[in-house]
């Protein structure tokens, strides 16, 4: 009863970010009817006259008033860590403390550090360091422990908001992380120097054991990077991140394969590296026992007797590992579970597994914001249905063979059930799966996770007191790696294996998420036909109805436009970044975008022009999406696809749109080249039976040229919307164009602090000038017109979240 009470606290902690409006009467509506439901329950106990009933409703509200509480403890919390989130850039002049280890980055070194004197807390910044600033010294960190006084321009965290991209405010949120800062002048401070300031606090909590012990661990950790670094050890990368968690050196192609095979959770420190170290540790504790006091078994049994350096082994490798959140899971489990151990009280794995998560989001709330969390503890409840499925069905006086060949069936078995389990959980998070993910884990987990990882730990250990052992040791796994990376290529090689994006809306992937809770209950309880319903309408996705949307997407400083009916799906630009191989927006935020939309092809991508902010996600958009015709105002060399060009006078309807394309003329397409801008494609749309917001102009980059000649050729034009031309430039949105079309809403597709100085204050004055309301992408993010049914609504993606919301 009291873990599935348990749920509700974890779900309302769930809820962190979101705007629940009636949470405080709700959690006291519910909280006096707990006490009012717990009163009766203990009443009826005593006359022992419970029924399901009155245990249900016990349940229900209990888990209720948890929610409730754990929904305002997490917004408590994310309130106070987004007080000194930095919103604007400024130059400033800190003291810093460096607290944990740095690492190479393409802007220099990487350095998260606490900074001491901008607010009265103590807040974290990350600071990116040039080597020139460091003189001869090539470090990829500063000195851990060591003070400096730091002279950096900040510059906020902004994400690209909208859905399916990577949430990088999120992600800072997540590690409590306030701004990023760019260093242009470091000094080094004594402790003295510190203390002068007024930090003589801060430099004594420094001194304090449980500080120290942290800084101890954090060298330990860096001391382990320089080994590899310096070693020519072919996989040295691979192996700290095995070790040690640290990412910081592997290549990317290595991070991209293992996401490709589905094995990249291998990479992260979880519950059996901590397990291993730990019983590794016991084991010879229990070796020297035998050996020189076995008579101490007689007073204090076994189990007890190792209870305290197992835990205590659990404890130091979380903190050597960073106290990452699978490390911390095993950490409470195992905490949880020698409590139970020493007073004698039994509880189920599955009810250990709640209390344990239940206790870390208490201890730090914003683990629910990571994947590693859901992914963590739903692999885990997974695992242990597995082995209770195993116990019950084990047979006594087994041989040794039938023993090994039930082991390996499990392994095969829970292989595919924690990849078909998981899959929910994997398409809401990544919005993609691999499908080789059985078959390569189940060749994967017993090389890494059986002979790789364990060795690495024993290499660890030994490299500590008996070096050259150590060392051998590394160069035996490092040729172990070599014979497991060959695997790979070959599977490679064989299958060819990639991310598959998959984008299910709420109703399939709650049909999918039942589907499976049916498949994995125990027998009798639900019959397993039940599920094939489930599955129905996974089969029939073609069928869903899809509402008609108009989306100007958040792509920095660019342009990008989503427009979807019942028959069409169309891309208006496709926003691009400077350099598309350093970072794609088309792959890494218009195609999550288009996937999470449900979108398996494109009718029709059309560029209004072909500058780089328009255009240049164009390559990775034809890639990951099938597209059936494209558009612009030049040729577009190397296509496979169809082509036309795109000029007034061309126009396409369905039952709900009509389109039209008002500029350029076809006979001014041969002098395109010469202005790019001008000439870009003007879209007219048309929605047929929306009542407010009827009418959409879509500039692209046109400017005063273009306005004028559409306010001679089209007087009577009728605009609701305007997507203001070249992004609210000065030398677009001219005060009669605004005046003679006068929109009831003006759109600017902007990025955050760009160079331009887009929308321009001249713009804004024109716009403020004739009442017509600014919405920009840079405070919005993006912006969704949805007409279905006869509503209309507007959604700016910024308000989903309080981290997005400015």
């Amino acid at each position: 009863m009291f873990k599935i009470i348990l749920l509700g606290w974890i779900a309302g902690i769930a809820m962190m970010g979101r705007t629940l409006e009636c949470i405080e009467p709700f959690t006291c509506i519910t909280g006096i009817l707990t006490f009012l439901i717990w009163a009766i329950y203990f009443y009826k106990k005593r006359k022992h006259q419970i029924g399901s009933g009155l245990r249900a409703l016990v349940i229900l509200i209990s888990a209720s008033f948890l929610f409730g509480i754990g929904a305002q403890y997490a917004d408590s919390a994310l309130e106070e860590r987004l007080y000194y989130k930095i919103m604007h850039s400024d130059t400033h002049e800190v003291i810093i403390y460096v607290h944990q280890m740095g690492e190479s980055s393409d802007k220099g070194i990487k350095q998260v550090a606490e900074v001491l004197n901008i607010h009265p807390d103590v807040v974290n910044w990350v600071f990116y360091i040039d080597q020139s600033l460091l003189g001869a010294e090539k470090s990829s960190s500063l000195e851990l422990g060591q003070y400096y006084r730091i002279t950096a321009k900040t510059k906020p965290i902004h994400s690209y908001a909208l859905e399916g991209a990577f949430d990088v405010e999120k992600w800072f949120v997540q590690q409590n992380w306030q701004a990023t800062a760019q260093v242009y002048r470091i000094q080094t401070l004594s402790k003295q120097e510190v203390m002068s300031a007024g930090f003589y606090l801060h430099v004594k909590q420094q001194q304090t054991w449980r500080a120290q012990f942290l800084q101890s661990v954090e060298k330990l950790r860096l001391k382990f990077r320089n080994y590899f670094i310096d070693s020519s050890l072919s996989h040295h990368a691979l192996l700290l991140a095995l070790l040690t968690g640290d990412r910081s050196l592997l290549n990317p192609e290595l991070e991209q394969q293992f996401q490709r095979f589905g094995i990249s959770h291998l990479l992260a420190i979880s519950g059996p590296h901590v397990l291993i170290f730990a019983a590794m540790v016991s084991w010879i504790f229990t070796r020297l026992i035998h050996r020189f006091k076995p008579e101490i078994y007689l007073s204090i049994p076994r189990q007890k007797l190792v209870l305290l350096p197992f835990l205590m082994c659990v404890i130091l490798y979380c903190a050597f590992v960073g106290f990452e959140i699978p490390a911390l899971r095993t950490l409470f489990t195992v905490m949880l579970g020698s409590i139970l151990l020493l007073i004698r009280h039994h509880l189920s794995a599955f009810s250990l597994l709640v209390l344990s998560a239940s206790l870390l989001l208490w201890m730090d709330p914003f683990s629910i914001l990571s994947a590693a969390f859901w992914l963590s503890y739903g692999a885990c409840f997974i695992l242990i249905r597995i082995y209770q499925d195993m116990t019950q069905a084990q047979q006594f006086h087994q041989t040794r063979f039938t023993r090994g060949m039930q082991i390996l069936k499990a392994l095969v078995r829970s292989q595919w059930k924690i990849f078909v389990a998981l899959m929910p959980l994997t398409l809401i998070i990544f919005k993609q799966i691999s499908w080789i993910a059985p078959l390569s884990n189940l060749i994967a987990i017993p090389i890494l996770g059986g002979i790789i990882v364990p060795l690495d730990i024993m290499a660890g250990c030994l490299l500590l007191f008996i070096p050259s052992l150590g060392n051998l040791l590394f160069y035996l796994n490092n040729s172990l790696l070599e014979l497991f990376i060959g695997i790979l290529k070959g599977l490679d090689h064989l299958f060819n294996p990639q991310l598959q994006y998959y984008a299910f809306t709420p109703l399939l992937l709650i049909c999918l998420t039942l589907a499976i809770v049916i498949l994995f209950l125990p027998k009798g309880v639900v019959p397993k036909f039940w599920s094939v319903l489930c599955f129905v309408p996974l089969l029939i996705p073609s069928k869903m109805i899809r509402p008609t949307q108009i989306s100007i997407l958040d792509v920095g400083q660019g342009q990008s436009i989503f427009i979807q009916d019942q028959t069409q799906r169309i891309l208006l630009d496709t926003g691009g970044y400077y350099d598309e191989s350093k970072f794609s927006i088309g792959k890494q935020v218009v195609v999550p975008f288009l996937k999470s939309q449900g979108v398996h092809q494109l009718d029709r991508v059309i560029l209004t022009h072909l500058d780089q902010d328009h255009s240049g996600g164009l390559p990775a958009v034809l890639q990951l999406i099938p597209t059936r015709m494209i558009q612009a105002n030049e040729e577009i060399k190397d296509l496979s696809i169809p082509f036309s060009l795109c000029h007034s006078g061309q126009t396409w309807e369905t039952s709900e749109l009509k389109i039209q394309i008002l500029s350029p003329k076809l006979e001014n397409l041969q002098s395109t080249v010469f202005n790019r801008n001008e000439a870009s494609c003007v879209m007219y749309l048309q929605l047929k039976q929306a009542s407010d917001l009827k009418y959409f102009l879509m500039m692209g980059d046109a400017g005063w040229e273009t306005e004028y000649q559409l306010l001679q050729q089209y007087p009577d034009l009728k605009v609701d919307v305007l997507i203001l031309g070249h992004h609210g430039s000065q030398h677009s949105s001219s005060y009669d164009f605004l005046k003679r079309y006068h929109p009831k809403i003006a759109i600017a597709s902007a990025g955050f602090e760009n160079g331009y100085g887009h929308p321009s204050a001249e713009v804004s004055n024109r716009l403020q000038d004739l009442n017509i309301p600014l919405l920009s992408t840079t405070d919005k993010g993006a912006i969704h017109f949805k007409f279905d049914s006869g509503n209309e609504q507007t959604e700016f993606y910024r308000q989903s979240y309080k981290w997005l919301q400015r």
